[in-house]
């Protein structure tokens, strides 16, 4: 009989506290002493930098203090409606925004510069290589930018472990040198790794080894 696995999560909630800075330290700081008036801040990386982890902390911080925040993406269509009652706009994957996007967006810019509430976005790409509007590349561009760095292999392994061990998960060095020479060091995608890790080993009753990480791989066509 197989057990149900249960889900595994990779953080109940991203904050700060939970967020490995590594070389991101700077960006970090100005982010916790952000207050408003404030001018924009955008940062810019690679997927599963860590640059969605520090806007959820961001909201999570103004959610703390009773405040709430308007978050918009390229997931979600338009209209973005502008509500002054919040304390921070965010605007995630600007790199993806498609043209109604990019217009909300500066309208959102527009707005907030009136009523004094700070942005905060992010993209894949510095705001001079995003392919957007010019008005938006500059508002985007005109305040603080930070190039959000990944993890490097010490960071990436403490923060898997920690992952695991929450989950009760045991991860042999064996099995982590096997992940990190094989894998693309993206936390995002490691966590997911790490999930599906997690089901399989439930599922089949068995320790994480790398036998079963390769089982689990021939399974999925991987």
């Amino acid at each position: 009989m197989k057990q149900i696995p249960l889900p595994i999560t990779e953080e109940a909630a991203r904050t700060f506290d939970n967020f490995l800075p590594g070389a991101n330290a700077l960006a970090v700081a100005h982010l916790l002493a952000l207050s408003a008036p404030a001018v924009p801040v955008y940062l810019w990386g690679a997927s599963g930098s860590g640059k969605t982890h520090l806007l959820h902390a961001m909201v999570e911080r103004i959610h703390a203090r009773g405040l709430q925040a308007s978050w918009f993406s390229a997931a979600e269509p338009v209209p973005w409606p502008f509500d002054e009652s919040r304390a921070l706009i965010v605007i995630d994957d600007c790199h993806a925004l498609d043209a109604d996007q990019q217009h909300a967006a500066f309208a959102l810019f527009v707005e907030s510069a009136t009523h004094g509430v700070p942005v905060l976005a992010a993209g894949r790409l510095p705001p001079v290589d995003l392919g957007v509007r010019e008005d938006l590349r500059t508002r985007l561009g005109w305040g603080h930018v930070f190039a959000v760095q990944p993890l490097g292999e010490a960071e990436v392994r403490a923060r898997l472990r920690c992952a695991a061990d929450q989950n009760g998960l045991f991860l042999s060095d064996e099995v982590m040198d096997y992940v990190l020479v094989r894998f693309e060091r993206d936390l995002k995608h490691l966590m997911g790794l790490l999930a599906r890790l997690d089901r399989f080993a439930m599922t089949t009753q068995r320790q994480i080894t790398v036998p079963m990480l390769k089982q689990m791989l021939a399974e999925e066509g991987a």
